[in-house]
């Protein structure tokens, strides 16, 4: 059995910051504590830096078919990259055909991901088509398959979107058997009216999506979708929150006692809807749904996140190339959605977050693994450092100053949404199952090392 040493860094976990070591045997931590006297195959100082649990990212999107293309990561290329900014676990969205089976959605994407993911996985199953037989699948898939939470669409008619009537038979169905929704909340109908007005006026360049995706449209859908989980007595997950009134809501939802979780990504925290101004084509590259919004939706997040609101910092990592994204030159509403972003959350985050005194480590940890291992039936087994727990570790050296470029990272598209960007501190070694996976920026495990983890029912908010 193979033993790791990591000895005299800062150890963060959400109870407790402490200098400490601490002891790897196998694929788990044995010890933590200070001055540990174990006998290790491999000692790795990390004095002056921070041990912080590995990364998980539960918002993203590989080599999914989207638009009439694909998104340009695959589950090899997504999970390293990943890897190399200290996440070590993705959650993944399989998203149903309509008209198809879970259980097949399910075959698929573990078809792309088993023997070729580099990090451990796992899925959400997004349901765009509710019925009979989609019910009857949802045991095996909960029991045998450890998938426990579902998404739906409340945008994209005619592909994705489900209907009111049809979310709160699921909610029904997931309350009885411990499944969790999450919720893409958007109002789709206004969506639709407003890219229909954009382009009967001539208007394609990509600041009109941004246009056709106002903040009214998610607020409304947010508000929603919380009314229908109090009226069905569940709880609700948000993803991808962006902005000051969709917070308003889920604010107001939790006076009434109801529990209402939501995540909002990087790009969120950090860049704003001025980059859809962008001469030419350019604006293309933050072409996502929801769009980029306002400074001021930027400092609503950010205190969310310190006021507890807001549960998780994730990605939507979606990438598609500049000749993908060019399928919309003439039309802005065929333009792939999504950017890159896993390789980046980590770093972005500390940098611009507990390097800016916006966030302490703790919430940190809280926000990029700990939260997101409770609600998604991972912890303890993922999201902390302690006895008994894998050890996936992410160690950053704070003093560690670097530059974002599409030169430099490893994701598979061909620019960078953070091009020159500036930060402050790096995932210097990334531990997954007690293996050095990244060290120094280079890989030492590849294609299939990944694990597929099935998770644990979402019972009780009492396990947040």
């Amino acid at each position: 059995m193979n033993t790791l040493l990591i000895k005299n860094g800062t150890v963060v976990t959400v109870g407790a910051t402490q200098v400490a070591d601490v002891f790897i045997a196998g694929e788990t931590v044995q010890a933590v504590g200070r001055d540990l006297s174990y006998t290790a195959d491999r000692t790795i100082d990390a004095t002056g830096c921070y041990v912080v649990p590995g990364g998980i990212d539960p918002h993203v999107h590989m080599q999914i078919p989207f638009m009439g293309t694909h998104s340009s990561d695959n589950f090899e290329t997504g999970t390293l990259a990943a890897l190399h900014g200290g996440t070590t676990t993705i959650i993944d969205f399989a998203i149903q055909t309509q008209g198809d089976t879970l259980t097949n959605t399910w075959n698929q994407w573990y078809e792309w991901a088993n023997g070729h993911a580099v990090g451990d996985y796992s899925f959400h199953l997004a349901v765009t088509d509710f019925n009979d037989k989609t019910c009857a699948e949802l045991p095996d898939l909960i029991e045998k398959r450890g998938v426990t939470s579902f998404k739906t669409f409340m945008a994209y008619k005619g592909a994705l979107m489900i209907d009111d009537r049809q979310m709160v038979a699921l909610m029904h169905e997931l309350k009885r058997l411990g499944g969790l929704l999450t919720v893409h909340a958007e109002h789709g109908d206004m969506i639709d009216s407003l890219i229909a007005q954009h382009r009967a006026a001539g208007h394609t360049a990509p600041r009109y999506h941004a246009a056709s995706h106002p903040e009214l449209a998610e607020t409304e859908a947010s508000g929603r979708i919380l009314d229908l989980g109090l009226a069905c007595d569940q709880a609700v997950y948000i993803v991808h929150m962006t902005c000051e009134g969709a917070l308003n809501r889920l604010r107001n939802a939790l006076y009434r006692n109801q529990v209402g979780l939501a995540e909002t990504c990087i790009q969120y925290l950090l860049l704003d809807d001025s980059l859809y101004e962008r001469e030419g084509f350019d604006g293309a590259k933050w072409v996502m749904s929801p769009p980029l919004r306002q400074p001021k939706d930027q400092a609503a997040l950010w205190a969310g996140i310190n006021q507890g609101l807001i549960r998780v910092v994730a990605t939507d990592h979606c990438p598609f190339t500049l000749a993908q994204k060019r399928m919309g030159e003439s039309d802005f509403s065929k333009i792939p959605n999504g950017h890159p972003a896993v390789e980046h959350r980590m770093e972005l985050l500390f940098s611009e977050g507990v390097q800016q005194n916006r966030i302490s480590l703790s919430k940190f940890v809280e926000v990029t693994s700990t939260n997101a291992a409770k609600i998604f039936g991972l912890y303890p087994r993922k999201g902390t450092i302690a006895v008994g727990s894998d050890a996936d570790i992410t160690i950053i050296d704070p003093t560690q100053q670097h530059t974002l470029s599409a030169a430099t990272h490893h994701m598979n598209v061909d620019y960078s949404a953070y091009e020159g960007w500036k930060v402050n501190g790096k995932c210097r070694t990334t531990i997954l199952r007690g293996q050095v996976a990244v060290e120094d920026g280079q890989a030492h495990v590849g294609k299939g090392h990944g694990q597929y983890l099935k998770r644990a029912r979402f019972t009780s908010p009492n396990q947040l």
